[in-house]
């Protein structure tokens, strides 16, 4: 693996900032840990510089994830200060979100880089065509499942969310709000999910990634650390002005903005890998 040039490490520096920025913003706004902005810039900037190989994907994926820890905690607070969490669902999924985000790691040691930019891309497009289709107030159930249901739905939503380096909004926004939460307080709860998401998830790609081939330079397992650390600094510093905009914005205009960027975000992954 030749090393970056002086041009082609700026190049990728500027990108990681402009991108950590937006990403800051989609947090704040939606929940999401940004995932859904740097994925897709870290696979696409590996890419074009040709650093990495076969295991560019998995890099970006567990990159992000890192970087949500730092995300979804700066923004978790600023949504606390308006009041919009849920503690009492927050405490309560936690743990089997994490549980999930392990496992999902270990999956995606198992998969190959198409595999994995086709759960993105199902993931995200399935998340953006039911906040964009399903009319405002409809429900799947009257409340959040309890007891064994809860625990595999938090499996669930934090083992999809670690095979896509994304973090708790995405899927657990789209849970609560199917069980009748309010958007904004289901954005502010589910921002909570990614700290364990990221930090379970974070562990199982380092480790299941430690002797894989294909990453760029610098990589510990697959985990980018000086994208990680720019991404995740940049997010979690903006993450509260996104977060504060969120409060502001009609319900339905979240709902359609995070609907048409999900769709770009997921063919803009898809295209590239296959």
């Amino acid at each position: 693996m030749l090393p970056l040039s002086a041009t082609d490490l700026a190049t990728l520096i500027v990108a990681l900032l402009a991108a950590g920025v937006f990403a800051g913003m989609i947090a704040g706004l939606f929940g999401v840990g940004g995932g859904t902005v740097i994925v897709p810039v870290l696979f696409w900037a590996f890419e074009i510089l040709g650093v990495g190989g076969e295991s560019n994907l998995h890099v970006a994926v567990g990159s992000s994830l890192l970087s949500i820890v730092i995300t979804s905690w700066r923004s978790l607070a600023a949504h606390r200060r308006h009041g919009a969490v849920d503690e009492a669902v927050l405490k309560a999924w936690t743990p089997w979100v994490g549980i999930g985000a392990l496992i999902g790691a270990g999956v995606a040691g198992l998969a190959s880089m198409q595999g994995l930019a086709i759960v993105y891309g199902l993931g995200l497009g399935a998340v953006a065509v039911q906040m964009a289709l399903t009319p405002e107030g409809f429900r799947l159930a009257p409340d959040l499942p309890t007891g064994w249901g809860r625990r595999g739905v938090g499996a669930g939503i934090g083992g999809l969310s670690a095979l896509m380096g994304i973090g708790g909004g995405s899927f657990g926004g789209l849970m609560m709000t199917l069980c009748g939460r309010p958007i904004h307080q289901a954005v502010a709860t589910a921002s909570g999910f990614g700290m364990a998401i990221g930090a379970a998830a974070t562990l199982g790609f380092v480790v299941f990634g430690w002797c894989a081939e294909g990453r760029p330079p610098l990589s510990l397992g697959w985990v980018n650390l000086p994208a990680a650390l720019i991404m995740g600094t940049v997010t979690g510093l903006v993450a509260p002005w996104g977060a504060k905009l969120a409060h502001r914005l009609p319900k339905r205009t979240l709902r359609l903005s995070f609907a048409i960027y999900l769709l770009i975000a997921a063919g803009a992954v898809v295209v590239k890998a296959l």
